[in-house]
């Protein structure tokens, strides 16, 4: 029977064929011949398996969520971040923990704001995050906000009619600071996947050479998140002399199987990207689709369940209409998310600092001790974790107070933060954190951090 259909439509599509000086005839008598080779496959199949062919309407096989991205987009943002900071240009070479790699130069790009006093003892580091730039704080140079602007400023959490705040690009970044989108000196040609692999060691080194050129010898406080957190950590580990106060906040003293596994599954993304050619894409094609699925990959970490629960619940785009792109509005929230982050960062810096942040081990140089490592801290320090975070959990920031404090620090403060936020919340609960944070900065402290006399502390790293 459906033989005999085929041809009495073959007959019509002949016939339509020849009308086609009439409008859209020839598109119709197209799309008809399209729709009857479908009708023929169906045909063939049937008439192979011996079966009468059933009525049959399935979904249309068309995709707009898997193809909607073009292959040349705009121009990637962090390319475009010229203005707006300070360059120390450090003529030296930079030699790597790792791999005895060495660099020529460096540059890194910095921020300031509010004075440094007198006696240049009033200074703040604050260490951005994976992706973020120097850009804390919004200033004349740069009014776009910053991605800590209500929690620096005077009066704010971090109070620059108080403290002079220093914020650095982080060495491998791509907003200033030399990374793999920077120009090597020697070749002419941009660094690409030939930059030296970074761990948080070298990243906090380059911050000290900047220190050391702002004629600054010692930090009023260390202040960091995530992989700021492991910095500030850093920081008063490898120069316990240099800083006064150190804050941490979600992040840990080592990081964790989850953790690598969620930015392993990011890296994996834009590398298998065709696009990403092996990191020198800079002068082709960039890796828009692995990029934008690295982003959607690391939003799973940074928000959490019950938040998306509050949010997004089960609430559907087009109720009653599913198909295999997406049904959900968390769906969409992923997708957004990927689509407005995937040219603000560099691909390559992406994949440099999520690996810095999974070989970080404070311990690692210290005997794969963590509270060896800890030990050499002097200073009080504050550690704040949040309940719901899934990409540093709630434990690791507790591990890391109970090791600074079995490691001799009688001055240890932890904050457990109820918040829905997830392991955004620094970005974003002001008064949980902000309030924190400024408490501990302005407070005038009695103890000093450890108890232990240095002699005995240097007897246990030994």
């Amino acid at each position: 029977m459906l033989g005999r259909t085929l041809k009495i439509l073959r007959a019509a599509e002949a016939h339509l064929v020849q009308m086609h000086q009439f409008g859209n005839v020839k598109k119709l008598s197209t799309k008809v011949s399209e729709q009857l080779n479908q009708l023929a496959f169906f045909d063939d199949e049937s008439q192979a398996s011996g079966q009468v062919a059933q009525s049959f309407k399935g979904m249309d096989p068309d995709f707009p969520c898997a193809t909607k991205n073009p292959s040349a987009g705009p121009e990637p943002e962090y390319d475009n971040v010229v203005s707006g900071f300070k360059l120390y240009h450090h003529q030296e070479p930079f030699y790597f923990k790792y791999n005895d790699a060495v660099l020529p130069e460096l540059e890194i790009a910095y921020e300031t704001w509010g004075e440094l006093n007198e006696s240049r003892d009033n200074a703040v580091v604050v260490h951005a995050g994976l992706s973020a730039s120097s850009h804390a704080k919004s200033h004349k140079d740069n009014p776009k906000p910053g991605w800590w602007e209500k929690f620096v400023g005077p009066g704010c959490a971090i109070d620059t009619n108080k403290f002079f705040v220093i914020c650095t690009n982080t060495l491998g970044g791509c907003y200033g600071t030399s990374g793999p989108s920077s120009v090597n000196p020697v070749t002419g040609k941009r660094y690409a996947t030939t930059f030296p692999v970074v761990c948080v060691d070298d990243m906090v080194q380059v911050q000290w050479l900047l220190l050391n050129h702002l004629g600054i010898t010692k930090l009023h406080a260390s202040v960091g998140s995530s992989l700021g957190g492991m910095c500030s950590l850093t920081a008063a580990v490898q120069q316990p002399e240099r800083v006064g106060r150190l804050i941490s906040i979600s992040s840990c003293g080592q990081s964790h199987a989850s953790s690598i596994a969620l930015r392993y599954l990011q890296r994996k993304t834009i590398m298998t990207d065709p696009d990403w050619n092996k990191g020198f894409y800079y002068e082709g094609k960039y890796p828009r689709t692995g990029m934008k699925m690295a982003r959607e990959i690391a939003t799973l970490g940074y928000r959490s369940g019950p938040e998306w629960g509050k949010r997004f619940g089960r609430k559907m785009l087009n109720p009653g209409k599913p198909s295999l792109c997406p049904t959900f509005l968390i769906e969409s929230y992923l997708d957004y998310q990927g689509e407005s982050f995937c040219t603000k960062y560099d691909p390559n810096s992406l994949l440099y600092i999520s690996k810095a942040m999974d070989l970080f081990d404070v311990g690692e140089d210290y005997g794969g001790n963590v509270q060896t490592a800890l030990s050499r801290i002097e200073c009080p320090v504050m550690v704040i974790g949040v309940k719901t975070d899934i990409l540093f959990p709630i434990w690791q920031q507790r591990e890391l107070a109970c090791n600074l404090k079995e490691a001799g620090n009688n001055a240890v403060t932890f904050y457990e933060l109820d918040s829905i936020y997830g392991h955004d919340t620094f970005l974003l609960d002001l008064n949980g954190v902000g309030s924190a944070v400024k408490g501990f900065l302005e407070t005038e402290l009695a103890e000093k951090g450890r108890a232990r006399p240095q002699k005995d502390l240097d007897n246990a790293v030994q």
